[in-house]
């Protein structure tokens, strides 16, 4: 039987939670409970969580519940991801967190329309479904993954989307770290309003 998802938001596919240290982007290094939600439909072969896709496959879980959960561990920063978790309406998610004291970032493609109070929005454009421009206009960071040395042509045309004080990173893909970090280097020494983002969580083997 298919999930019946509340347009509240009251209701989440949630794939995995867990208490864990931030490995990319602006925000690396902070402890961070991250919110998993399943679905996804924008399907990046390199994705590394395709379990993710398809949100039958989690259980649909109170945002109550997940926010209870949240709120017992030290580090007030919670991490909502997917999947893609803009498929899903995350005003009610966000507003309970925040209301705990609780911050919230959220890491997406942009490929659906913003729901949900961010302290902190991390854009993640793909080539297989282009953001929103009402996501791009409000991200606080725009991280994107260098696969091929074309991604960099790509990261540009983002980076004219985002408004002037969002952080620009570029993040090698893992399989691929090898061959374009060497090219990533190269490219933020001669473009310095670019950063290099790095997946320290797989460097020191933490979830």
């Amino acid at each position: 039987m298919a999930h019946q998802i509340p347009d509240d938001g009251t209701l989440l596919p949630l794939m995995e939670e867990f208490y864990t240290i931030q490995g990319e982007g602006y925000n690396t290094g902070k402890a961070a409970y991250f919110i998993r939600l399943g679905g996804c439909d924008v399907g990046c072969h390199w994705c590394d969580v395709k379990e993710s896709w398809d949100a039958e496959l989690h259980a649909l879980t109170a945002a109550d519940t997940i926010v209870e959960h949240a709120s017992k561990f030290p580090a007030k920063n919670v991490v909502v991801t997917g999947g893609e978790p803009l498929i899903y309406n995350l005003d009610y998610l966000t507003s309970r967190l925040q209301a705990n004291g609780i911050r919230t970032f959220i890491e997406t493609s942009g490929a659906y329309p913003l729901s949900g109070n961010w302290d902190w929005i991390c854009l993640s454009p793909k080539k297989f479904k282009a953001p929103s421009p009402d996501v791009a206009v409000m991200a606080h960071e725009l991280k994107v993954i260098i696969f091929n040395k074309s991604d960099f042509e790509f990261a540009e045309q983002h980076a004219k989307n985002v408004s002037p004080g969002c952080k620009l990173f570029l993040q090698p893909e893992w399989s691929r770290a090898k061959e374009m970090t060497p090219l990533i280097v190269d490219y933020v020494m001669n473009n310095p309003q670019w950063e290099i983002s790095l997946q320290t969580h797989k460097f020191l083997n933490i979830p």
